[in-house]
């Protein structure tokens, strides 16, 4: 997905919480901001199966165990400890405001490093804003790709130079370490990762739930502070609502363009400005999330799965989940129907 640099990775566990649901340990520190540490709690408790059951179980817990006080002046009582990390299928960190230290790249308090070394091998660890600096200030994130809150950018550079840091996207899913920019992106990341471990209708019915998008376009870039321009500037708003009732057909930039009604260095520009990619980069994930919801809500042969989504061909198609998903289209659809009838893999019959 364009937001992301996302790869492919396991389906959620039958873990350790009740009933073998997924266990979700969200590791609130000192100094921590309500909403995002509330995010998980929020996103994941609204995922549900068609029967109604919970498909994960979220529970809060602090390095030592005791209360921690947040960055709104009030004191929680945790329902676990460290130990909940040990046991956890996914370990979320949410952002802190109490470790400065963190921001020069100075090493992590002895009860964080510990508890951080004792979550259990194989769990998938993810950080919501600034939690990205625990990650990183921990060894995690050396030589991988993150994001983090793009004011935070240059700060998070000098401090973890070894980390690939891209500030202009949503969230970045490198496998079994997933790391998001600020504040509702952690919303984004939470509904990723629903969407990774059980597809679209899953995902479709916690974010109404939560009465958010399921998805979001672009990236961080086009919540950065800027000039607001006059009103009489033209905008590609209408142009991308216009490309969405079209992904079928083979688009061009010069057509995308002219429906605009700018130049070709003008609309990529100002598409760049306001969605945080390139008018390129948004059609092929716009492209993908339609095959990917075809794969997953129909039984049509890839192939024409890729006509109906833009991408012409099956070999295409093939070739951009590999690129963009490091799955194929066969294995993707076996994930989210694995009782597919094998009439719907590859071709369109004869």
């Amino acid at each position: 997905m364009s937001e992301a640099q996302e790869h492919s990775g396991p389906a959620a566990r039958s873990g350790s919480g009740a009933g073998g649901r997924h266990l979700v340990a969200v590791l609130a520190l000192p100094g921590f901001p309500p909403f995002e540490t509330g995010i998980p709690s929020r996103v994941f408790g609204s995922a549900v199966d068609e029967a109604g059951e919970a498909l994960y179980e979220v529970v809060v817990c602090t390095a030592d165990g005791g209360p921690v006080v947040s960055d709104a002046g009030f004191t929680i009582q945790p329902a676990a400890g460290p130990e909940a990390l040990a046991a956890a299928d996914t370990v979320i960190i949410p952002p802190t405001h109490a470790m400065p230290e963190l921001a020069r790249g100075g090493p992590l308090p002895p009860e964080v490093a510990a508890a951080v070394a004792g979550i259990r091998p194989g769990a998938r660890l993810v950080s919501i804003c600034t939690g990205s600096y625990v990650l990183a200030a921990a060894g995690l994130l050396d030589d991988r790709p993150a994001t983090t809150h793009w004011n935070l950018a240059p700060e998070f550079r000098r401090a973890y130079p070894r980390v690939q840091l891209d500030e202009d996207v949503l969230f970045v899913d490198d496998g079994d370490i997933l790391t998001s920019a600020g504040v509702s992106a952690g919303v984004d990341l939470c509904l990723h990762l629903i969407r990774r471990d059980h597809g679209a209708a899953v995902t479709n019915r916690a974010a109404r739930m939560c009465v958010v998008p399921p998805w979001r376009d672009g990236g961080q870039a086009q919540y950065i502070d800027r000039p607001v321009p006059e009103p009489t500037v033209a905008t590609t708003t209408a142009t991308r609502a216009w490309a969405l009732e079209r992904l079928g057909e083979p688009l061009t930039l010069a057509e995308l363009a002219a429906h605009a009604r700018m130049s070709l260095r003008t609309f990529t520009r100002r598409f760049r400005d306001e969605v945080g990619m390139t008018p390129v980069q948004w059609l092929t994930a716009q492209r993908l999330e339609t095959a990917r919801q075809l794969l997953e809500s129909s039984d049509l042969p890839v192939d024409l799965v890729a006509h109906r989504s833009g991408f012409g061909s099956g070999n295409s198609l093939r070739q951009h989940m590999r690129t963009n998903l490091g799955t194929s289209p066969i294995a993707y659809r076996r994930t989210f129907r694995p009782h597919a009838p094998e009439g719907a893999s590859e071709t369109v019959p004869a």
